[in-house]
């Protein structure tokens, strides 16, 4: 007998003209370049995206009005090949530090200089009866594809 996770998890793939080592750079090093002010949780606008680089690193948006707002943390630190992030982000787009959901970026060189880069959502009914509402968010226009669309534009700008 077949189980079927419901949701199930988003996956989002696109190829970078980049190596892996700078396609991981710039999607954790330069993360604040790529990620949009409108994607964040908190009392104030958005100042600054931050992934820090090491097991254990917070994923959090630094405010305007000074405050930190926890969106998770690094659980796997792999350059150039992986990062895992925990999401706790609940339906009521509030941090729970009880709720983990998992982000998986995998960065996988291809002919030519390329890199295919993987993303992976998973874990989403943890959320409950919100699962399904986040998992259409992740899989809008505004979601994952969106963000990694905007991820490689940073990647193929002029240095």
């Amino acid at each position: 007998m077949t189980t079927t996770i419901k949701p199930a998890p988003v996956k989002k793939s696109i190829s970078v003209s980049a190596t892996p080592e700078r396609a991981f750079a710039v999607f954790t090093q330069r993360f604040d370049a790529w990620w949009p002010r409108s994607h964040s949780i908190g009392d104030a606008p958005l100042k600054e995206a931050v992934i820090e680089g090491r097991v254990g690193g917070r994923w959090f948006g630094r405010l305007e009005n000074g405050t930190d707002a926890q969106w998770g943390e690094v659980l796997a630190w792999e350059p150039p090949s992986r990062v895992l992030l925990a999401w706790r982000i609940g339906a009521n787009w509030q941090y729970d530090p009880d709720l983990l959901t998992e982000v998986e970026v995998t960065f996988t060189p291809e002919a030519g200089g390329a890199t295919r880069v993987e993303l992976e959502h998973r874990h989403l009914e943890r959320m409950g009866e919100g699962g399904e509402g986040m998992r259409a968010s992740f899989e809008s226009d505004g979601g994952w594809l969106g963000l990694l669309k905007l991820y490689a534009a940073l990647l193929d700008a002029p240095s």
